[in-house]
């Protein structure tokens, strides 16, 4: 007797452990923290004045815990500032509080802190997949994530917000896939607060929300529902969860800037003809010049100036930021950027990085084209992450640091593009995904 697919996985999703989760989260956690003991000894190191241990979040965190509230993304006392979003930095005080500006503990416990976050992150990484991929390929993805190098370097190697960001990012993401389904507005308005506070870890995630909420609005008004008012409200959150800090960006700086306010010092540090793939050309931190025209002009003159140059030489040399960006974008899904001998003397893992990258992102797309042709409807806001957020690297810095928050979303489509399609087939899309996955 033949079992209907809807009826074959409801006996899978019965026949599946309830620890299985909790397992990958532990198993992900333990590898993290393996690592993590051999990391958090490198971070405090005084000649290079602590620039490892968090670069501008790091000095911002210090002047936090000092008292001076936030301000000196520098390591000069300088003043307020905008140029970090304050979520991760004043998270990063509150250890440098509790366990000592730069000490070793607080390099252990930030570190571990970031551990978790990235292993709590198998829990979106999971439903998101269950959604698009049914429960093979989300326990898959799940167990890709908790060993990822990528996942795994970036939250037990490195001071930054990262880890924070893809787990928040990751879970509105895992929302935005399901919120059509709800008609209760308190639903949407924890949706947009959730969006607005995400984008206080990395405010680069606000240029995805517009695509994910006309999706779901898209959606919902298909259905008949009330799409202008649950839409509304949704954005109304977000703004809501956004105004105070732009609001204290305003008094202490001047200026009106929602989270940051560092975008053109970034745009010029990379299209003026002088920089390099390595951002330190316009730097304070790294260039002495820079930093005495910091200290003297304050931050928003310094930026405002930074602002005047990058558009003054791009409309004079249109040709090098056009060509800059097209090599950022091969960077950004390649990881190539130079062969050159002088390359492979400062990199010379970059041969090992450009096969892993170039094979990450061949299956991602493999995956992609086999969601196209099985179930649309759930591929769509997959290709708004992967085509929207990375624009704004493309034309700053295309490093692999600033693919983490939409990384987790690489791995969905990677599996799906990677694991034999009999394990993932059309009946279980069908059955996971409602009737719209059918092709």
């Amino acid at each position: 007797m033949a079992v209907s697919p809807s009826r074959w996985l409801l006996a899978e999703e019965k026949g599946s452990p309830r620890w299985r989760l909790p397992v990958i989260i532990l198993v992900a956690l333990a590898i993290r923290m393996v690592v993590v003991c051999f990391t958090y000894r490198e971070l405090p190191d005084a000649d290079k004045l602590y620039e490892r241990f968090g670069w501008e979040m790091g000095w911002i965190a210090r002047a936090l815990a000092s008292g001076h509230g936030f301000s000196s993304p520098y390591w000069p006392w300088t003043g307020p500032t905008a140029m970090q979003p304050p979520l991760y930095p004043t998270l990063l005080s509150l250890v440098f509080r509790l366990f000592g500006v730069y000490s070793l503990t607080s390099g252990f416990v930030i570190l571990s802190i970031n551990s978790l976050l990235s292993s709590l992150t198998c829990i979106p990484v999971y439903f998101s997949a269950k959604f698009s991929l049914g429960t093979p390929g989300a326990k898959m993805a799940a167990w890709v994530w908790a060993f990822y190098p990528f996942a795994i370097y970036f939250s037990a190697g490195r001071v930054w917000e990262y880890s924070l960001t893809a787990l928040l990012f990751t879970t509105c993401f895992c929302i935005a896939q399901r919120i059509h389904r709800v008609a209760n507005p308190l639903a949407w308005i924890g949706w947009g607060a959730l969006v607005g506070f995400t984008a206080l870890s990395n405010p680069s995630t606000l240029s995805v929300f517009p695509f994910l909420l006309l999706l779901a609005i898209w959606q919902i008004r298909k259905s008949g529902r009330r799409w202008f008012l649950l839409g509304a409200l949704t954005a109304l959150s977000a703004l809501a969860v956004l105004t105070p800090w732009t609001v204290r960006n305003y008094r202490a700086l001047g200026i009106l800037c929602p989270v940051r306010d560092n975008f053109w010092l970034e745009v010029y540090d990379d299209n003026s003809g002088d920089a390099s793939l390595d951002p330190s050309f316009a730097h304070p931190a790294s260039n002495p010049i820079e930093m005495q025209k910091f200290l003297a002009m304050g931050e928003p003159a310094f930026l405002a100036e930074k602002r005047t140059l990058a558009i003054d030489y791009m409309t004079k040399h249109p040709d090098f930021p056009l060509r800059k960006t097209l090599r950022r974008t091969l960077y950004y899904w390649t990881g190539f950027w130079s062969l050159s001998a002088q390359e492979l003397r400062e990199q010379p893992y970059e041969p090992g990085n450009i096969f892993y990258v170039c094979t990450i992102t061949f299956f991602m797309l493999r995956g992609a084209r086999r969601l196209w042709r099985l179930n649309r409807a759930a591929l769509l806001p997959y290709l708004a992450l992967i085509c929207v957020f990375p624009i704004t690297y493309y034309i700053t810095h295309p490093l692999m640091d600033y693919r983490q928050p939409i990384e987790p979303a690489i791995i969905v489509l990677a599996v799906a593009g990677a694991v034999p399609w009999k394990r993932i087939g059309p009946s279980r899309l069908t059955a996971s995904t409602g009737p719209e996955a059918a092709a």
